[in-house]
């Protein structure tokens, strides 16, 4: 019996409903999530770092004099010292203080001072750290690694400390049983290695705690995967456990959408369309992720998937993140399907009242086979006469369980849609075992042979002047380019801004070329007319944001300038890049960088220069960048681990998916406690 799963917080003293409302914000509402709540750093006040030896972001005791200490006024009034020890300088700001406590601060004065580096206005700053005054050579506090925990507004870390001191307390084997089996050879046991990370002693290296390298961490993100895996497991079988409709294997629709395609297909497509195939024609929901790199013809193979779909009776829906892809989706499949008198709808939270009513109708009745659109599909008043398949593009740009939101669309006939997936987006295969176990995989790893190979070069920005030459000659020669404006900031506005600026100054300068502006703030409608005048080449130049990064096929564009690239991912750059090469001429990418550049910025380029291999990229982007950025589910929660880490312990993960099909397999009841243990907000899936 997991007693701790089921004890109240209540139970701890301390805790009365406010602090519980608190702690719940944190996904805490009983004892063991509490102990499952792991630190995230580690105070040392038990040895001075120099100043010249900070980390960014890393909390440590210094020792030193004051140099100087004033009342700073400005936007925001602060306190602030000038603190040197000899091998640097750092500055202490305080935003909340009193007029007592400048006394403390006498030019001169020997002081510790203890908090976090961070860089400020002024380089080196701590904010608000814990200070006293010292004599030259006084001792030092006993060694002591203490623990620091996410946390929320109102809920300090002493508090959270206590808790959690008062919960290592109940631990024992009967409270907190062991999930995994004997067999399973750890060096930790569960309730040792909590009380480890929690409690470490005071000879644990810190840097091993800070790295999540201790053996007590390697214990619970071995068993943190295993859970995900689970929970993973958990999901396929209970759509796989759901009926489909068995859809034909030949289809006359096919041939005749080949027919009229004006390339062949390669030998990848043919083997992953003959997959997909193969998995539709089976009486349980297909569930397939197809990868393929930029241009390798992942939207031809959707259509062929389709056309088995349409050819059974059934209708199907395309999905995509943008209003941009999913009406070059709309374009193409309109384009394909029409001419063999398959009707194709449009659906997007941008149409107007009358036109998104037509379309309903056309959907609602079976009139439309096939519907393409944004998440505008999800909503409730979308409904289909009869569901078969679902495609999604660019998946992890949509939440979670959307797409078993989306499946729901067709389960009054009784069925469950087959569910296609596709990316261009290059998954390491670590990330693909963790984010999409769930799914099978397939990957088009062949790109069409008249796709050219793309010379990437990096160039600082005090370079424009030779770039918009280039740019000018290029298109000079009957090609095409693209100019992609990028901010920092989130912002659609200001990446607006920023795009209408650089198109009046390249106006300006190249006043004989025709230029075409896109970004984010169009309406869709004018986004689609200047991207198909530069697809149908009456535009010479495309200025744009980030917007065309997926979706656009203009063979005749030759040349990419990216500005500011060094603000991009790597895999999202890689996506960029992928704009051009897709005709005969020899193409370019050139990367604009501000200098100074950061070592990241530096290591990012350099990839870029070195390979134009998608999935050597996505491997070096997650090693950069971490999961949650390199699928862009930071808010999704998809790859939200507590401990484990999917680059750091990649190779546990082969022996915890193995784990997670013995479980599921063999102790139904332990796997579901697994991943109650570790993923308590999961979508429960399991009858257990």
């Amino acid at each position: 019996m997991e007693v701790l799963a089921h004890t109240a917080l209540h139970h701890l003293k301390g805790v009365g409903d406010a602090v519980a409302q608190k702690l719940a914000k944190l996904d805490i509402s009983t004892v063991q999530d509490l102990l499952f709540h792991l630190p995230r750093d580690y105070e040392d006040r038990s040895h001075i770092t120099p100043i010249a030896g900070l980390a960014i972001g890393r909390s440590a005791l210094l020792e030193g004099d004051v140099l100087a200490a004033e009342v700073v006024t400005g936007r925001r009034t602060s306190f602030v010292v000038k603190f040197s020890d000899g091998s640097g300088l750092i500055t202490l700001r305080f935003y909340h203080f009193y007029a007592g406590q400048k006394q403390h601060f006498r030019p001169g004065q020997r002081m510790r001072v203890f908090g976090e580096a961070r860089l400020g206005a002024s380089g080196l700053e701590i904010y608000h750290p814990d200070y006293q005054s010292v004599t030259p050579g006084e001792a030092l506090p006993p060694a002591r690694l203490t623990p620091i925990y996410p946390t929320t507004e109102g809920l300090t870390q002493a508090k959270l400390r206590q808790l959690v001191a008062q919960a290592l307390t109940l631990l024992s084997p009967q409270s907190l049983p062991e999930l995994l089996p004997d067999a399973v050879q750890l060096r930790y046991r569960l309730i040792d290695a909590l009380r480890t990370v929690h409690n470490p002693p005071a000879d644990t290296p810190r840097e091993q705690l800070l790295s999540g390298t201790h053996p007590a961490q390697q214990r619970l993100a071995f068993e943190e995967l295993a859970a995900h895996q689970v929970s993973l497991a958990q999901r396929r079988h209970h759509i796989r456990a759901q009926k489909a409709p068995a859809l034909p294997f030949e289809t006359p629709l096919a041939a005749q959408l080949l027919e009229r395609l004006a390339f062949r297909l390669t030998g990848a497509q043919h083997r992953v369309w003959n997959e997909i195939a193969n998995d539709l024609r089976k009486p349980h929901p297909m569930l397939r992720l197809v990868q393929g790199d930029v241009g390798a013809g992942k939207t031809v193979v959707a259509a062929l998937a389709a056309c088995h779909a349409v050819t059974g009776g059934w209708q199907v829906a395309l999905m995509a993140p943008t209003e941009i892809l999913a009406e070059q989706h709309f374009v193409n499949f309109s384009r394909w399907f029409c001419a063999l008198g398959v009707p194709v709808a449009w659906l997007s939270g941008k149409q107007g009242v009358k036109e998104r009513r037509l379309s309903l109708e056309r959907v609602q009745s079976g009139e439309a086979r096939i519907v393409v659109g944004t998440h505008a599909l999800f909503q409730e008043s979308v409904q289909f006469e009869k569901l078969g398949l679902v495609i999604i593009d660019e998946q992890h740009r949509f939440g979670v369980d959307q797409r078993l939101a989306l499946r729901e669309k067709g389960l009054a006939t009784g069925y469950s849609p087959h569910q296609l997936v596709m990316t261009a987006t290059p998954i390491p295969r670590t990330l693909a075992m963790s984010a999409y176990g769930d799914l099978d995989t397939s990957v088009i790893d062949e790109l069409p042979p008249n796709r050219t190979p793309v010379t990437t070069v990096a160039l600082a920005d005090t370079r424009r002047e030779e770039v918009i030459d280039r740019v000018r000659a290029n298109c000079e020669q009957g090609r095409q380019a693209y100019w992609v404006c990028t901010l920092i900031e989130e912002s659609e506005q200001l990446e607006a801004q920023a795009a209408e600026a650089t198109f009046a100054e390249l106006q300006m300068l190249l006043p004989h070329l025709k230029l075409g502006l896109v970004h984010g703030r169009l309406k869709p409608a004018e986004k689609q007319s200047i991207m198909m005048e530069f697809k149908d080449g009456k535009l010479d130049l495309l200025v744009a944001t980030t917007v065309i990064e997926v979706g656009v096929d203009v063979p005749n564009a030759s040349l990419m300038i990216i500005e500011n690239a060094e603000r991009l991912g790597l895999s999202q750059l890689h996506q960029l890049r992928g704009r051009v090469g897709r005709g005969s001429a020899v193409s370019y990418c050139v990367l604009l960088y501000h200098a100074p550049l950061s070592a990241m910025g530096q290591e990012r380029l350099a990839i870029m220069r070195s390979t134009s291999d998608g999935f050597v990229i996505a491997e070096k982007d997650l090693e950069l960048r971490g999961p949650g950025e390199v699928l862009g589910t930071r808010q999704t929660g998809l790859v939200g681990f507590r401990v484990a880490d999917l680059v750091r312990d990649a190779g546990m993960l082969k022996a915890a998916q193995h784990l997670a099909r013995k479980l599921e397999q063999d102790s139904p009841v332990q796997a579901e406690s697994l991943v109650r243990r570790w993923l308590p907000q999961a979508p429960r899936y399991s009858v257990v």
